[in-house]
This record gives structure tokens, sequence and C-alpha cells, in this order.
């Protein structure tokens, strides 16, 4: 029986773009760059302070215009507007996705079921301006009558990654008289360290839980409490020490925070795209009311560039339709994200959860298994570290790597002639990857003959460059929409909804059942497997040596 073809699979393009990766799968970067001398002004583009170079990729013009033609037949211009319109296209949720609206500075309504939306987010901002002020000018006071000199966000995925990225990376635009903590896993390791050297009158938390019942948070949340209750000896100091954000109202109260102290969440925000909404308080608290407007600017005047710029001067576009060339047409499973700057440290992990739980799904809309790959494998690290780690796999392993090479041109910090020799590494990199060393230009430069096999470089390893001019709030904001919207456009391709995460519920739910098992005195080998059975043996053997079989 034949699959019915319910993905881009469908449309002529995609076996138009197999047919052209045929004719040009083995032409080299070399060889591109030689015919077109001007191929690295043709293919870049610039918007604001981002100058976008894609001209070392595996690609002609040909390629970009079947690419385009194929995100045209997907619908993707008409599934833009749905998304910036408030329309439901989470559709195993029923939800809009509308993490646009947190940042729009348009002033017309966005509407959610009739309901313009705009209101309720200019009033949690509101809200969130009067809570940052109140901390970081010393007026919110702890148990004790001292002023909070300490902020732990307690959350996990969305609620953690996204703030904890852009406080890192907005760290040179900071209050230091501020300490900014995060607290994200179960393992008792991380709440314990992070509070460690903290005084509990002089701390604060902010608890993110969507629902306020996630079992990592609420957990972590649980022990904070029992922490400054412990130092308080009243329950009633928890209003002085604890910010909910969460949907859930009820579920906060019954955790002791009141309304005062509580921020709104919706549900047409998914947690991957709440950087910019009440999640992203603990950047407000640390970088100040005025540099998180900028941030959300950013992000707002890339959002204007996707909506509206046509598709072949559209960067997050673009950067998409690379992506599916090199995923489904030369089967790369992965690519690299490698920030050249030390505040973007945390900016991988970020992006892996905003493309890998985004785009990872195998079902199409129509609930039909895809018969293609999606979403790749997200990894990266921070240059000039990366090149003494993982850089020999990039140039001379047997996989290709696609790259992104993000990187600043003027310094926040520059104590020496530091930048100079660090962007001469992030610009030696992308040139490298690209044209490689041949035989011939090793034995030029002297090597020993016998040394020349492992000192060839094959190049013809792709890449972008995102170069900003320096690295502000609106910039980091430009960076996360960009990601954002890239990723969006590469689901639409896929036919796959980005905007749910399934795949997330099945080992949270055993993991449910297994407690019960790892503190019971029995254990039922009838509902799990040999392996699962007898690893929860050892392991209460180990722990309790009483209660072992």
């Amino acid at each position: 029986m034949t699959q019915k073809l319910s993905g881009p699979e469908k449309f002529i393009e995609w076996g138009s773009l197999g047919e052209h990766y045929s004719r040009i799968k083995d032409v080299h970067l070399r060889e591109y760059f030689r015919e077109d001398p001007g191929r690295g002004r043709r293919f870049s583009l610039k918007i604001g302070e981002l100058y976008f170079d894609y001209s070392k990729n595996l690609i002609n013009s040909e390629t970009l215009d079947l690419l385009i033609k194929l995100g045209e037949k997907t619908g993707l211009r008409e599934k833009i507007n749905d998304m910036f319109s408030g329309n439901k296209i989470n559709i195993t949720e029923d939800r809009a996705v509308l993490h646009t609206a947190l940042r729009n500075f348009s002033g017309d309504p966005v509407l959610v079921d009739g309901i313009d939306v705009m209101p309720v987010i200019s009033g949690t901002l509101d809200k969130m301006k009067i809570v940052s002020e109140r901390i970081r000018s010393g007026d919110w006071k702890g148990f004790s009558g001292k002023k909070i000199k300490n902020v732990v966000n307690i959350g996990i995925g969305g609620s953690d990654l996204g703030p904890r990225f852009v406080c890192n990376a907005l760290r040179w635009y900071s209050d230091r008289d501020l300490i900014v903590r995060f607290v994200s896993n179960i393992d008792g390791t991380d709440i314990v360290e992070s509070l460690y050297d903290l005084k509990p009158d002089e701390t604060i938390f902010i608890i993110a839980s969507k629902t306020f019942t996630t079992i990592e948070t609420m957990t972590n949340a649980e022990s904070a409490k029992e922490w400054i209750r412990s130092a308080a000896g009243n329950t009633e100091f928890i209003s002085k020490h604890f910010i909910a954000i969460t949907s859930s109202k009820k579920n906060s109260e019954l955790f002791g925070i009141s309304a005062d102290n509580t921020l709104e969440m919706w549900d047409w925000i998914g947690g991957r795209y709440s950087l910019t909404s009440s999640i992203g308080l603990s950047v407000m608290i640390s970088a100040g009311y005025d540099n998180f407007i900028s941030l959300l600017k950013g992000s707002y005047k890339i959002d204007e560039h996707f909506k509206n710029s046509p598709f072949n001067e559209n960067i997050p576009v673009i950067m998409a339709l690379i992506g599916i060339w090199y995923n489904n047409f030369f089967r790369y499973g992965s690519y690299a994200v490698l920030p050249y700057d030390q505040y973007l440290t945390d900016f991988p992990a970020y992006l892996q959860q905003c493309d890998m739980e985004s785009n990872g799904k195998s079902v199409s809309l129509e609930g039909e298994p895809t018969g293609y790959h999606t979403g790749p494998v997200v990894w990266g690290g921070i240059g000039t570290n990366s090149q003494h780690a993982f850089f020999q796999l990039l140039h001379q392993g047997s996989r290709v790597v696609p790259v992104d090479f993000i990187g600043f041109a003027q310094p926040l910090n520059d104590p020496g002639d530091h930048h100079r020799k660090f962007m001469a590494n992030f610009f030696a990199q992308s040139k490298a990857l690209a044209f490689g060393r041949t035989g011939n230009e090793v034995l030029k430069a002297g090597v020993p003959e016998e040394q020349i096999p492992f000192r060839i470089f094959p190049g013809n390893r792709p890449s972008n460059t995102l170069l900003f001019n320096k690295l502000t709030p609106e910039t980091i904001g430009m960076l996360i929409a960009l990601y954002e919207h890239k990723i969006f456009t590469q689901g639409i391709i896929w036919n796959i909804n980005s905007f749910d995460q399934w795949g997330v519920e099945l080992g949270k739910n055993i993991a449910t059942d297994i407690a019960e098992d790892l503190s019971s005195e029995k254990i039922s080998g009838s509902e799990h497997d040999s392996s699962t059975t007898e690893l929860i043996k050892v392991f209460r053997s180990v722990r309790s040596p009483d209660e072992g079989n």
C-alpha cells in the first residue's frame, strides 16, 4: 500500500530539488567562489545591526530559487500571517501561538477568540516593572528588614533556559550588586549548591511554572520554602520572598503565594517561546526595565522583517531553507551553533530546546508518519574554546556538520589586544571549513611528504556567519527572534506542529510510577520490564541495604 504524501514530498519542487541535488552535490565551494568573485556580496543580507553572510553554503542561485518556491508552495506566507493574527495554529492543543504579541510595538490589536490580548500583555509588563524596580532599588525587604540582594529563578525548560541565557548574555548591562541564579534540576545538588552562600533574609525566589504542578519546579520550590521558613520561623514571610509566574493562580495560592505576588502567563505562549513574557522577570531585575524593553524591540524588528520581507531577502526564511537543504537532501543530521562571545555561553543550550523540542517530530499535521527527516540535532559551544575541543571533527571528520558562526564587531571588554585576535579566529574558521587545504598546498608549505595525507583539509564544510555590530539588549532580542522564526518556517515546510511537545510526557508519567516503587516495600515486577525491575532492586539495596530483597 503506497503511503499518502502529506508533506513537502508531494510538491513538484521537492522532486526538482532532488534532481538539482544530484547535479551539484559534488561541486566544491572553491569552484563556486572562483566562478563568481562577487559571491560573498551577492549571498549576504543586512538588517539593522546584523550582517548575514550565507555565501559559504553548498548552494547556487538555482538552489535558492527552488527552495523559495518550495516555501511558497507550502503556504508559508499564509501560515506566517496566521501566527501573527492569533489563529490557532497549534492544532493538537487548539491554541494560538503569540509570542510575537509580547513584543508588538505596532499599536495594533492582536485577537485571540475575538479578544484583544494587548491590554493584558501591557498590564503584566507594567507589573513586572514595578516588581523589578522595587527589588533593584532596595525597596523590597526580606523578613529581617534587609533589602533583597539575591534572586533565584526556579523553573525548568523554557522557564529556565531562556532567562538563564539572557541574564548571562546581558551581564555587562546588569546590576552587579544583585546575584541572580537559576535552579532547574530536580537533583538536590542544584538547589543546595545554588543557595550555599546566600542568606535567606536577602533572597527572593521566582517560581516559574505555567501550571504550578511541574514536578521538578515544585519540588525545588518546596525546598526553597522550607529554607525560608527555617530561617524566618513563620510562613507569613513567604510574601516577602516568593513571586509566582503562572497561568494557575489557584495553584500558586495553594502554595502560599498571593495574587499580589503573581504574574500572569497564558496558554497561547509556549514555554520555549516565553522568554519575552513574564518569564523574563529575572532578566528585567538583573538588567533593568529599559534594557528589557530594548530586547523586546530587537525581537520586534525581526518579527516585522520576517512578516513583511520577500523570501529571497528574509533572513530567518533563508536560514530555514538552507537547513532543510542539508537535512533532507545532503542528509546532514545535525548543525552546530558557535557563538564567538563569552556572554553567549548558554545560547546553544537554549537553542537546543527551542529547535529540538519544536521540530523533533515524526508525525505530520494529518497524524501520519512523515517518512522524511525533520528536526536535526543541535549542539555547539563557545569560540575559541570549541576550536580546541571538537573542531577537529568539523574540519577533518567523516561527518559534515553545517555551522552557524555568531560574532560581534565591537567588544564589550577588550583589556588588551584580545578582540582582534579573537575575531581573527572567527573569520579564519569559516574560511578554513569552506576552502580547506589541498595536497599541493600542503606540499608547497614544506610539510614532509609522509605527513601530507594527514594535513589535507577537504573543505566544502558549509557555514552561515551572523555578524552584529555589538552585543546589546536589542541585538540579543534580534538573535532570539531570528532562530524562533527559522524554526517555525522549517516546521511549516515539514508539515509538523512546532508548538506541542507530547514527547516529553511519556518519560514523566513513567517516572511518577517508578518513584513509588523506589520508596515502597515491594516492587511489582509485572509492571516493569526485567531490566527496569532489576535496576530498581539494585538502587534500593545500595541506597538502603535493609530494603534489599
